[in-house]
């Protein structure tokens, strides 16, 4: 479980990033950056707090209105940025999640000494200094609260998509390859938010001829 023992070892303002949607076949990948600005904050929040993948769908949404609730009382402070289908491509996913994760860093209301990153990759030009650490989301309150904001803000995103292009089930599979997303590439072809780049992607473009 998470705590603060990795946050411990900074000075000044302490980021944590993560990002949700690498591997879709759809949609942009997204990053979450969240600063605490004090540790007294909803118990329940802490107390819960874990990688987003261990947690279910119903309590990722819990623990994402939690952050907001504190982001508006002033004790949190949580950024969001994209990088799209078409930056995906032109970059590919490891650069444009990097850049999906300055955008993110760069919303924040305030400017963190440094960012804390799930994973074990840096990127070359980011705002502040930065540090990677495996597992990092299930080890960091700041890297933890950034992948349930992250992921939670995504699949609110496909699901609105959804509504735009109805055939693929983004609300249901977040743009990964499910059954029902690959008979929607077969019925009615790629569109502006599949990840070109791609490889069942490119396969289905090759199929149709474009």
């Amino acid at each position: 479980m998470p705590d603060w023992k990795i946050e411990d070892n900074y000075n000044g303002l302490v980021c944590g990033v993560d990002e949700a949607g690498r591997g879709p076949w759809a949609g942009p990948v997204v990053a979450g950056a969240v600063v605490f600005l004090t540790r007294q904050v909803a118990p329940e929040l802490l107390a819960q707090l874990n990688d987003s993948k261990k947690l279910s769908a119903k309590k990722r949404e819990y623990l994402y209105d939690l952050l907001r609730q504190e982001e508006a009382g002033g004790r949190v402070l949580c950024g969001i940025g994209e990088a799209g289908a078409a930056e995906i491509d032109e970059l590919n996913i490891l650069q444009a999640t990097f850049l999906a994760m300055r955008r993110a860093v760069e919303k924040l209301k305030q400017k963190p000494q440094i960012s804390l990153i799930d994973g074990n990759r840096l990127p070359r030009e980011f705002p502040c200094e930065t540090a990677c650490f495996i597992g990092g989301d299930g080890r960091s309150y700041s890297i933890a609260a950034a992948s349930i904001l992250a992921k939670v803000y995504r699949d609110r995103l496909m699901k609105k998509l959804a509504e735009q292009y109805p055939y693929y089930a983004f609300e249901k599979n977040a743009g990964y390859g499910t059954k029902a997303h690959i008979e929607g590439l077969k019925k009615y072809g790629v569109t502006p938010q599949h990840r070109r780049s791609y490889r069942p992607v490119k396969e289905f473009l090759i199929e149709a001829g474009k």
